[in-house]
């Protein structure tokens, strides 16, 4: 495990060279002043008007995770079959506001273009886990049950009486990350928070800003009291009532995206030029088309966007050991292991695309503040996950008196593996995060695909989106690959 957790150090470093770390902006520390000024100085009176906008962010929340867990559960069911499996990782490997940009151009700027965007990804993610806690459940419930007993029987018996608290348990930990999708999707101009974050700190009023971010994290933090599973029927009822109200849908727009709109140039080039809609399906044409696109922008981006990863990557792992001992209880105690507690949920509670977009203000559009938002947003959850799993650990009686010994020598040796294989199962979560933040004007896939949104140029944006999610499939295949050759596993991690 060393060896390979070397490897990946020596890969950052030598990424390093080739990453545009650079700052841009004249006077960062007086803007980071202002918005300390204003973190102290919320304007609360601002929560009330905006207060539909917190609302939709619910909403949109609820409708998507509910339509996900059905479709996930309906895909777990055949997630042994390749296809489903493939198209399962393809799904959950595009990340939300890319499913937003294509959907915007379907149903329009249009709630159900939010709920979408969360869904989608969201059936994909919940297929993998949810067969995952199958596999890995304890079978002896299904001895007892008579031979020649209906599938279904079956499963309502003697699986899902076992799988019933871990899948509870996460599915109420994917409605929290759902929260945190529904916001930044405000960002691309749906009417929940982001979209008055974004105006907020780009005209810099920071004391509303301030405020929204301060409901969020209260939102965030009640979850535990309010989201029981006896009322989450009634919160689902109600979110879709509340959500049909709004929902309006031109077919003939669905119809020319799939028909028209994301058809490669060349394709529909001589129809637009003669105004007949004429389709041309010689091939060579599209060929070169994708093979210009790639050459121009898909490598260059492609490029970019692993630099990025690998270096996030590794500072991800160095930040978490750096950062769980103070959260842990064989090193940390009152007030500095509570207080470092409350920072951990802040930072993980955050979305990393609004840290980076603060971070942009700041330092410009160079990799700078992605590395730092991804970094600071997963080092978060790594720490805090793998501060749970040392606080499992029942300490030998011989154990090392000074702290820097008990945690070279008696904790990190027996976590380490489990925190190798959570590391490189964000792996994929990473660079998902690293291609999306080009839309912030960092040379990211993002930032081809934003770009080709922004002139209209769906079938460019859909190829380059296309390409995202290969790149992140790969890179899901090799960090199964490292996990399953090191022995590793994420079992133990509890991710509450």
């Amino acid at each position: 495990m060393l060896r390979t957790s070397l490897i990946f150090v020596v890969i950052a470093l030598l990424s390093l060279p080739f990453a545009d770390l650079e700052i841009t902006t004249s006077h960062p520390w007086t803007e980071l002043g202002q918005i300390a000024l204003g973190a102290i100085q919320p304007d609360l009176s601002a929560l009330w008007q905006l207060k539909t906008a917190l609302l939709n962010t619910v909403v949109f929340a609820f409708c998507g995770t509910s339509i996900g867990v059905v479709l996930g559960a309906g895909l777990a069911f055949g997630f042994s079959w390749a296809p489903i499996r493939l198209f399962c990782v393809f799904i959950r490997s595009i990340h939300e506001i890319f499913w937003a940009f294509l959907f915007l151009n379907i149903v329009g700027l249009n709630p159900i273009c939010g709920v979408l965007s969360i869904a989608i990804p969201y059936a994909g993610i919940f297929a993998k886990v949810y067969a995952e806690i199958v596999q890995e459940s304890d079978k002896q419930p299904l001895v007892g049950i008579p031979t020649g007993t209906g599938v279904i029987s079956r499963f309502i018996y003697g699986v899902l009486p076992v799988i019933y608290a871990d899948a509870k348990h996460y599915t109420t930990y994917r409605f929290e990350c759902a929260l945190r999708s529904s916001a930044i999707l405000g960002f691309i101009g749906l009417p929940t928070l982001g979209y008055h974050l974004e105006t907020a700190f780009r005209e810099g009023t920071y004391q509303t800003a301030w405020a929204l971010l301060y409901a969020f994290y209260l939102l965030i933090a009640s979850l535990k009291y309010w989201l029981k599973p006896r009322l989450t029927p009634f919160y689902v009822v109600g979110a879709f009532t509340l959500l049909s109200r709004e929902v309006t849908v031109s077919w003939a727009n669905v119809l020319r995206f799939f028909t028209v709109d994301i058809l490669p140039w060349p394709m529909r080039r001589v129809g637009v030029w003669s105004g007949t809609n004429h389709i041309d399906f010689s091939l060579v044409p599209v060929l070169e088309w994708i093979k210009d696109i790639l050459i121009t922008e898909g490598v260059e981006g492609v490029w970019n966007t692993l630099i990025l990863t690998q270096i996030v990557l590794a500072g991800t792992g160095f930040f978490a050991l750096l950062v769980f001992p103070f959260t842990c209880r064989h090193f940390s105690r009152w007030p500095m292991r509570p207080i470092s507690q409350y920072v951990l949920v802040v930072l993980r509670t955050t979305p990393e695309y609004l840290l980076a977009y603060v971070f942009v203000q700041l330092w410009g559009p160079s990799m700078i503040p992605a590395v730092w938002a991804i970094l600071l947003h997963n080092g978060a959850i790594l720490a805090f996950l793998t501060s749970n799993n040392a606080d499992r650990l029942q300490a030998q009686i011989d154990r090392p008196l000074r702290y820097i010994d008990r945690y070279f020598y008696e904790v990190l040796p027996r976590i380490y593996g489990q925190f190798l294989a959570f590391l490189f199962y964000r792996w994929e979560v990473i660079i998902r995060e690293s291609a999306i933040l080009g839309v912030l004007g960092i040379y990211t896939l993002g930032f081809y695909i934003d770009s080709a949104i922004v002139d209209h140029q769906l079938d460019k944006a859909t190829l380059l989106i296309l390409l995202t999610g290969t790149l992140n499939m790969s890179i899901d295949a090799v960090s199964q690959r490292v996990r399953r050759r090191l022995q590793i596993s994420t079992k133990l991690f509890v991710l509450d």
